[in-house]
């Protein structure tokens, strides 16, 4: 029996998980086991991963596997509740930012010594680094992805103006947005959101000047400087009415609903590769992915293949070599991955890369050629964030929220950021 919850509601119902064969998984352990997992995304998640469980309980009579998912503004004051009060899940959704927070708090489990259950040979070396604190392996990668924008293609045919492609850069993106404006689309529709406030939009731009959002000892890898110009880059594109209002960027609040693209407001938002498979299925119009833009003609490096989220286990499970045979199973075994696609990223065993291709609808067609066909564009994965840059983060969009209302001038944001980061890291030790 698998308890399945998600935001809005109770779903009780049967699960069932997967072939005995695959990953080693055989029915015998699974007797009278019980765990409990929890993710963030949408019904479209839920559905492939219950998908999955259903496949993984069917070979393990008597394996139950409560499910909760919650949208990502909701999903991380649950799981710090659940972790500081010792009643963390098994298994737990895990996101680059927080994995070192989360791992040196003891929140979750080193796997090291789980290999066999886990059975990662077949697996992409530069995914299982990313997911080492200290080295040692805490999280198991669910996929590759990279930064995106999503595009909607037919928005930008109305305008007659050419989609961003691989040389845009963001005084492309200006020119753009003017042309795009001039031609009234849907009565009003921007051509971008306004991405002062996104983290990786930030790093991107960062990394293409040989900087970084974050060093390798946890400080800020940025100047109050650079952030000023972040924010009157922003500022300038919002004074020329290219991206969206500040009131209808607000209206974002974390949700595949509620962003700009979704809601007709822009037709360009700042996403993750893995995510035009979601967005597709919420939108009507065509959508496509572009890459970030370039800071001028031949900029480089701004991207990387990053594990979009790991599986970790909770520190205090007692369901450890269990929830390793299962996520061992998330990842490799080949059915798992035709139920999985690649709205999670890109798989990453080769194997199970060849089993899914023939299988893949266009959107997921697309978000595979994307990831593997960067060049230039593609640098090395950074460090591992620091503990606190989920602060850093919010931080960051409620500066960017002060510039565009007028609270704050660029030339004073800047230098105010940088301070506010700085304290938020140096608390992190």
């Amino acid at each position: 029996m698998t308890i399945r919850i998600d935001r809005r509601q109770f779903l009780l119902g049967s699960t069932a998980l997967l072939a005995a064969g695959a990953a080693g998984v055989s029915p015998s352990w699974a007797q009278d086991t019980r765990m409990r997992l929890i993710f963030w995304g949408g019904q479209a998640r839920a559905d492939r991963t219950n998908g999955v469980t259903d496949l993984f309980v069917k070979a393990n009579p008597g394996t139950t596997i409560d499910t909760e998912f919650l949208a990502w503004n909701d999903y991380w004051p649950k799981l710090a509740t659940q972790t500081a009060g010792g009643n963390a899940p098994d298994i737990i959704q895990m996101d680059y930012r927080y994995i070192v927070e989360y791992a040196k708090r003891g929140a979750i489990a080193p796997l090291d010594d789980l290999a066999e259950q886990l059975a990662l040979t077949d697996f992409d070396q530069d995914q299982l680094d990313g997911g080492k604190v200290d080295g040692k392996l805490y999280g198991i990668s669910l996929g590759a992805n990279s930064v995106a924008l999503i595009v909607n293609t037919a928005a930008f045919q109305e305008a007659g103006v050419d989609v961003p492609g691989p040389n845009t850069t963001y005084e492309d993106l200006k020119a753009m947005g003017e042309a795009f404006k001039s031609k009234n689309v849907r009565g009003g529709m921007k051509a971008f959101q306004d991405g002062s406030g996104v983290e990786p939009a930030l790093e991107n731009w960062l990394r293409q000047q040989g900087k970084a959002l974050y060093t390798a000892d946890g400080k800020p890898g940025f100047t109050a400087d650079d952030l000023t110009a972040w924010f009157q880059l922003w500022a300038d594109m919002r004074d020329a009415g290219v991206i969206v209002s500040p009131d209808d960027q607000a209206l974002d609040t974390g949700p595949l609903e509620q962003t700009m693209v979704s809601l007709g407001k822009a037709a360009v938002t700042f996403a993750n590769s893995n995510q035009l498979v979601a967005f597709q299925a919420i939108n009507k119009d065509k959508l496509t992915l572009a890459n970030f833009p370039r800071l001028k003609a031949g900029s480089t490096g701004g991207h990387y293949r990053k594990p979009s989220m790991f599986f970790s286990l909770g520190g205090s499970s007692a369901n450890k070599e269990e929830g390793a045979r299962f996520v061992g199973f998330f990842v490799n075994d080949k059915e798992a991955g035709k139920v999985l696609g690649v709205e999670r990223g890109i798989p990453c065993s080769a194997a199970v890369r060849e089993a899914i291709t023939p299988t893949l609808d266009e959107s997921s067609q697309v978000a595979l050629k994307f990831v593997s066909g960067l060049g230039d564009l593609l640098g090395p994965l950074p460090p591992s964030p620091p503990a606190n840059a989920g602060e850093v983060a919010t931080a960051l969009l409620t500066k960017s929220q002060e510039v565009a209302f007028g609270q704050q001038s660029p030339a004073d944001a800047g230098p105010a950021f940088f301070a506010e980061a700085s304290e938020i890291l140096n608390r992190a030790g």
